[in-house]
């Protein structure tokens, strides 16, 4: 590619037949993050077969023609930049009392003291306008959280009344959410129950552990192995509660860190680290996949899945046709 041409053009290849459009395009564009491109694509500069894409999930053909604008690179953007600087909110359903988007990696979901603004609850009022705000200030229409390097599905109120019902049915432990990871590690058992108490770490630095049954909060999270390769593994998790960090440590705690999750691991504890040519992961491997709950309104049972996102995806890909995967060089 020209750096004086702003126009690419190129063929899906045949290994990449079906795969995510933002993936297929961080694969062709090297000079543009994978988070810039998916803008471009919601931006309406990006099409396929001459027919404009605007979801960076969508699925793509090999032999698919993909055209795309290439705008002059941005500069970095400051560390507290305003929510009008990004990109919109991915908006998986919104209706007058509920409002379901697709949070990227790397996206604080309230103010705090580290991140006092361009946050995913800023985004939200800028986006949607006055939300309500009935746990402070800094965290209107937010329901729940998730931290800042997962990526998934999340949930806001529209309105006090529908906020108030979603998050009792949080308290009440009816909301169902399913979460995706890639691990290190080889889980002992194809699935399980993980059922121990979470307390801060006495360490300062905001880190949480397993600590003996009588301390700290209880939490139950269960796993299911999707695959296995070898050193890792592509694990569902179904958290019962919603401890902090609680998917992150009741992993840690059985010898399954999560890839990319440096918080929660360290280099020489690994038995297989991520080998040097895998595609990088720069964040914690864990995906909010799916969550489930009672309309706040109708009361009718609702569920809202999110894709999985390139970058856990590429890695996965990768695993499978690796060396890694089970049986290779058999």
């Amino acid at each position: 590619m020209s750096p004086s041409d702003p126009r690419e053009r190129f063929l899906v290849p045949q290994e990449l037949d079906g795969a995510r459009l933002d993936v297929v395009l961080a694969r062709h564009v090297r000079d543009r993050s994978r988070t810039r491109l998916q803008s471009l694509v919601r931006e309406g500069l990006v099409t396929v077969d001459d027919v404009p894409v605007t979801r960076p999930n969508t699925a793509v053909a090999a032999g698919s023609r993909i055209a795309l604008d290439l705008p002059e690179p941005r500069a970095p953007a400051a560390p507290v930049a305003g929510a009008g600087e990004r990109a919109p909110l991915d908006v998986l359903y919104e209706d007058e009392a509920l409002i379901v988007v697709d949070k990227p990696a790397g996206l604080v979901v309230h103010r705090n003291d580290r991140y006092p603004a361009a946050t995913l609850a800023d985004m939200a009022v800028a986006q949607f306008g006055e939300l309500p705000s009935i746990q402070g200030e800094h965290r209107p229409g937010i329901a729940h959280r998730l931290d800042r390097l997962t990526s998934g599905v999340l949930l806001l109120g529209r309105t006090t009344e529908a906020l108030e019902a979603i998050k009792a049915q949080f308290q009440a432990r009816t909301v169902a959410k399913t979460y995706l990871a890639l691990v290190h590690g080889d889980p002992r058992f194809d699935s399980d129950w993980i059922e121990t108490s979470i307390g801060p770490s006495a360490d300062g630095r905001g880190r949480f552990k397993v600590v003996p049954e009588g301390e700290g909060r209880a939490a139950s999270t269960y796993y299911e192995v999707r695959e296995r390769f070898h050193g890792f593994a592509y694990v569902e998790l179904r958290p019962r509660t919603g401890r902090t960090h609680q998917l992150r440590v009741h992993l840690h705690s059985i010898g399954l860190p999560i890839v990319g999750d440096w918080t929660y691991k360290h280099a020489g504890a690994l038995k297989v680290p991520l080998p040097a040519e895998a595609p990088p992961m720069d964040r914690q491997a864990l995906h909010a996949h799916r969550i489930e709950l009672d309309h706040p309104v109708t009361g009718k049972r609702v569920s809202f899945e999110s894709p999985l996102p390139g970058d856990i995806e590429t890695l996965l890909d990768w695993l499978r046709t690796g060396e890694l995967s089970p049986g290779a060089g058999a």
